[in-house]
């Protein structure tokens, strides 16, 4: 009998005050939506010494990922661009811009720019780019679609993904001949 008069006392207390409770609940969500946006990490990649676009450079202006990477289709890795590379285009595109200027400091006291890396693989594994690409995989296969991104989100490959690529590609999943060795 008490259990029933509390909760008629409790909705008569709630039907009273709608308009406060409304306003005290959407305040209150919107703190927390303030919170989780402001705190919460964004889902870019890690920090450049330059703030490279790949969105800008991929993306808009349609440059080869093997351009910037010119060891991908023939070395076990692919290669970051050298100082001169970005120099390339740089020596006549924005060349006043602050960044562009950094980079004209790394070409000018022989100093590789010291990118970040994003990309992960675990020490034992060797893996080889010129393979991949010999098979026409695409890039985007792996690292996403880059020509999207500002800044590379990376990843921690973990050894299911390889397989799981592997399986639908029918290729070789011997673990000393493909990935191990």
């Amino acid at each position: 009998m008490q259990e029933t008069a509390f909760f008629k006392r409790m909705g008569q207390a709630v039907a009273d005050n709608k308009g406060p409770l409304f306003w005290s609940a959407l305040t209150a969500a919107l703190v927390v939506a303030f919170l989780i946006f402001f705190y919460l990490p964004p889902d870019i990649g890690a920090e450049q010494p330059i703030p490279f676009s790949h969105r800008v450079h991929a993306g808009v202006k349609k440059i080869e990922c093997q351009f910037c990477h010119p060891y991908v289709g023939r070395s076990v890795h692919p290669g970051l661009p050298p100082v001169a590379k970005c120099l390339y285009c740089h020596k006549h595109i924005i060349t006043q811009h602050p960044w562009i200027q950094k980079e004209h400091e790394y070409f000018n006291t022989q100093t590789p720019t010291p990118w970040v890396q994003v990309n992960y693989l675990p020490e034992h594994v060797f893996f080889n780019h010129q393979r991949h690409i010999r098979k026409q995989i695409a890039c985007e296969q792996c690292h996403g679609k880059v020509e999207a991104m500002d800044r590379i989100k990376g990843k921690r490959f973990w050894m299911g993904f390889c397989v799981e690529c592997h399986q639908q590609k029918g290729a070789n999943l011997g673990c000393w001949l493909a990935c191990h060795n």
